[in-house]
């Protein structure tokens, strides 16, 4: 199935400003979509609220909109423009995700005939929401670490008490890590679970066993609405599991994994993407695997959009995954789409590295004066080389 012949125009909703946890990446997805969409002729519109990107240069798209990311600007761009079709949150990061779930609720896209692509809306909060996702992977069984949900400080200290230390406290709908903590010891346990609820948006943490030097490992897959499914990059942190991945040194392609355990990881990836909704556009995956023998695989979890890591794997193999993603959201097919790297193949052939990728952070801790400068589940570096 060729382009969609009703979607004429597009809304694209910007990831807001730079700040830690959520940079520049963005504004690559956002600018490479752009222009994709511009090819096929699709009228474009574009909501940020940051001018320093190259995506609000006044030659990305129809219509830029510097405004605040919120749904009041959204319906004052809506009432103006009566023509948009559709909406494409997937290039904009969590902030994107985020705004694009409060105006559903809201009901702002029913209410103009605004059709979300790229995504479904049960995708997001399935993958958001973690006792959802927790559920849904049990259900389709994919190992999980022991965890549970805490939406008050007393369920929380009834979960530390089940669990014992360490544990990993993760806050629900936030972003590059915000509200997340590994605690070691009962006595930091109060402060780190309080501030993990009042971050999250609907004060909820997830509270999981701590899989201490554990291998961390990140999938990239694209699926098209044919539910055809490309892994395009395997990305392997050298950290272990404890820092986040924006915080690692990572490698692409994955280097120590046996073909046996990269085989069943492929599969648990193309099953957890089908299951969380039907929808054409791009996914990133996170695994974590045991150091020994056995190389048990659990689910980290995945996030149905263009991510941080999108980037670097475009970057390490030549393939536009924002492009592609942002095609497949109109209503192409992995095998319409050319290959622009072999200039032979579709886009539905998997690039194959022969060559080693390495990512390095880049901290600013002097700037920021009494920073504490030890790595954790919240992302705190500034760049990367």
């Amino acid at each position: 199935m060729p382009l969609r012949k009703d979607i004429k125009c597009v809304l694209l909703i910007g990831s807001g400003p730079i700040v830690i946890g959520q940079a520049c990446e963005f504004d690559y997805s956002g600018s490479q979509a752009l222009r994709s969409l511009r090819e096929d002729g699709i009228k474009t519109i574009l909501i940020n609220s940051n001018p320093a990107t190259i995506m609000t240069d006044p030659s990305m798209a129809d219509h830029i909109y510097l405004k605040p990311l919120n749904t009041a600007s959204i319906i004052e761009i809506l009432k103006k423009h009566p023509e948009i079709d559709a909406v494409l949150p997937t290039m904009g990061g969590q902030t994107a995700l985020n705004l694009c779930i409060e105006a559903d609720d809201k009901g702002i896209w029913s209410d103009f005939n605004i059709e979300i692509i790229g995504v479904d809306i049960e995708a997001i909060n399935i993958t958001e929401d973690r006792e959802k996702f927790r559920k849904l992977m049990l259900k389709i069984g994919i190992g999980m670490a022991p965890q549970a949900t805490a939406t008050s400080f007393l369920k929380g200290k009834e979960i530390a008490q089940q669990f014992g230390f360490p544990l990993v406290i993760r806050s629900s709908f936030t972003l590059g890590g915000a509200g997340a903590a590994v605690v070691y010891k009962p006595e930091d346990f109060d402060e780190l679970l309080s501030r993990g609820l009042e971050i999250s948006p609907i004060h909820e943490v997830m509270i999981d066993k701590a899989l201490m030097g554990w291998k961390e490992y990140e999938l990239e897959l694209l699926r098209d609405k044919n539910d055809n499914v490309v892994i395009i990059c395997t990305i392997e942190n050298m950290d272990p599991m404890g820092i986040h991945t924006g915080d690692s040194i990572t490698v692409a392609p994955a280097m120590t994994l046996s073909d046996r355990t990269f085989q069943r990881m492929r599969d648990m990836a193309i099953k957890m993407m089908r299951s969380i909704g039907d929808f054409a556009g791009g996914c990133n995956v996170q695994f974590a695997v045991s150091p020994d023998e056995k190389e048990d695989i659990i689910a980290i979890e995945i996030n149905p959009r263009v991510s941080r890591s999108s980037a670097l794997a475009s970057k390490a193999t030549g393939y536009p995954i924002a492009k592609i993603a942002a095609k497949l959201a109109i209503g192409y097919h992995l095998d319409e789409l050319f290959n622009q790297i072999t200039k032979s193949t579709s886009a539905y052939f998997e690039p194959t590295l022969d060559y080693v990728i390495v990512k390095i952070p880049r901290w600013n801790f002097d700037k920021f004066e009494g920073s504490d400068r030890s790595l954790g589940l919240q992302m705190k570096s500034v760049g990367e080389v």
